[in-house]
């Protein structure tokens, strides 16, 4: 029987329905055979009752019968098949060095032939009296480099303080002051070191992955905003005569220049990413390499000549800065502009439904507002209500100066704002740097950590020092304020006349901005009661 199973196949023992081998086999009148849960159930789902082999159909359902010799049977086939794979070798164990063909899994090693055998070629060293005195250990490969040269005993022990293995003689000679522990604690300390090694490179990975995505997201947003500026300034510049001709060239090139640029700086960033991650990479195959040794001394050679981290940059600080095209159209045509008004005037539109798309929802924050102000509930609201109020003190609050702060601030990026000054004989507006100081009398000017505008009955300027005084064609009724933070830029618009009032370019900023707004000193004789609103983007008007 034992050799009609060792010659059978598993399809003489599986089931036609589930074709794995039988579990409680049971035979119909037609002789076919089936698990007892599978016919069941094939029963159950059935309107007629057949055998799902021969389709034989049966007029009521067919008693079923147990069928012992062929459970026997398919019992002693699962258990030829088990001892089958646990005797055959399996990645990571150690082969039989004398078998030929099949490898079997070896049962031990002999530390005199530095051999491994399976349980059959282990037999002459249980019957011959001179193997007998071999000695025998588990199954172990590679046994020469096991073995200590200068004592021919196992290497069974790790010196912490020559970082070396050792044998039980070693420990006694050389290394008796040493610390010395036996080879599995330090393969489990280095074991949990590599662990955490494979975390930092996959984490290291992910993040500039996420650098590289991060840069190409950019540099399409860049050549989005290229586009967009070289086909608007083709617009403008192929309607003048051909004496701007040159103006249109330089528009183009500066542009293209500066797209070039970006594009430059994020091929060399990506390559360099790339090859961090290459080489990353290589390292995270080494370490799951190792990681599967279960050899505890290959495993600590191995650890041991593990190669350094390779050196990575530090890309936490890096980024790719889209260039800003904001007027720098304008500034081109500035040279032109008693030819170019016209022209200028559709270009101030078009910038100024561009910088429009950056608006933010601000709202006036009270713990800033000097105890003049009067905020409406919604936080939109400002005016000067000429009396000082009782309110609690904060680091926040301004006491010098009719001041408010919104309670938004930027930090990086760009934004944009509008600002009601219908009706109002004197206000300034604009942005100012978080660490202004709030309780002193300043100058608002860019050097004390203000860029604003400043109306009152003689004109508008621009604060600084010197005061930049602007034009002002007539009565401006609402003020929009665009931020490029990474750039550097703040720029001021009259909304209603579409037209650029004033940008101050070359900022550096390192601290948060935030929107500042000023109503002006409370005058009944100059009627200066109403209030300044922070109002919606309308880019209809």
């Amino acid at each position: 029987m034992a050799s009609a199973i060792s010659s059978g196949s598993e399809e003489n023992f599986s089931c036609p329905i589930c074709l794995d081998l039988f579990s409680s086999p049971v035979s119909t009148t037609c002789g076919h055979n089936f698990c007892r849960t599978c016919i069941t159930k094939f029963w159950d789902e059935q309107l007629q009752y057949k055998c799902p082999v021969c389709r034989t159909l049966f007029k009521k359902r067919p008693d079923l019968w147990i069928n012992t010799l062929l459970s026997e049977l398919a019992a002693q086939f699962q258990t030829s098949i088990r001892v089958k794979e646990q005797l055959c070798v399996k990645p990571g164990e150690v082969p039989c060095d004398v078998c030929t063909g099949t490898q079997l899994k070896a049962v031990k090693s002999c530390l005199e032939c530095f051999m491994s055998f399976c349980q059959t070629h282990l037999e002459p060293h249980q019957r011959v009296t001179v193997l007998k005195k071999h000695r025998l250990v588990k199954p172990m490969d590679r046994l020469e480099e096991r073995m200590c040269k200068k004592h021919k005993q196992l290497l069974e022990l790790f010196c912490q303080t020559e970082q070396v293995f050792v044998c039980q003689f070693c420990r006694e000679a050389d290394h008796k002051s040493h610390p010395v522990i036996p080879l599995k604690e330090e393969y489990e300390v280095k074991r949990a070191q590599l662990g955490k090694i494979e975390a930092e490179v996959q984490q290291m990975i992910q993040e500039r992955q996420k650098n590289i995505q991060e840069i190409k997201d950019t540099v399409k947003c860049s050549k989005a905003d290229a586009d967009r500026e070289i086909n608007d300034g083709v617009q403008v510049l192929t309607a003048l005569m051909r004496c701007i001709e040159k103006c249109q060239d330089d528009l183009n090139q500066m542009v293209k220049e500066r797209l070039k640029s970006t594009e430059k700086q994020a091929e060399g960033l990506i390559k360099e990413l790339e090859q961090e991650i290459e080489d990353l990479r290589n390292r995270s195959s080494e370490v799951k390499q190792l990681s599967h040794t279960k050899d505890q001394l290959h495993f600590l050679q191995a650890f041991r000549s593990l190669k350094n981290p390779p050196p990575t940059r530090d890309w936490t600080t890096v980024e790719v800065r889209p260039p800003s095209y904001v007027g720098t159209l304008r500034r081109s045509l500035d040279q032109l502009e008693e030819t170019l008004n016209m022209e200028m005037e559709k270009l101030c539109d078009a910038e100024l439904k561009m910088v429009q798309q950056y608006e933010v929802d601000l709202t006036l924050d009270p713990d800033t507002a000097d105890r003049h102000l009067i905020l409406s509930e919604d936080g939109k609201q400002v005016h000067n209500g000429g009396v000082r109020k009782k309110l609690p003190d904060n680091s926040k609050r301004f006491t010098k100066k009719i001041h408010v702060l919104t309670r938004q601030s930027i930090s990086t990026g760009r934004f944009y704002f509008e600002v009601q000054v219908k009706d109002k004989t004197q206000w300034y507006l604009g942005v100012a740097r978080e660490s202004i100081n709030r309780k002193v009398e300043v100058i608002v000017t860019p050097g004390n950590g203000y860029w604003t505008l400043f109306y009152y009955k003689d004109g508008l300027v621009f604060i600084d020092n010197p005061v930049v005084r602007l034009p002002l064609r007539a009565e401006v009724q609402k003020v929009g304020v665009f931020v490029d933070f990474d750039e550097g830029l703040v720029s001021f618009y009259d909304v209603e006349a579409r037209d650029h009032l004033y940008s101050a370019t070359g900022c550096t900023f390192t601290e948060p901005l935030y929107p500042i707004l000023c109503p002006g000193r409370h005058d009944y004789e100059s009627n200066n009661s109403a209030p300044l609103i922070i109002s919606p983007v309308n880019q209809t008007d």
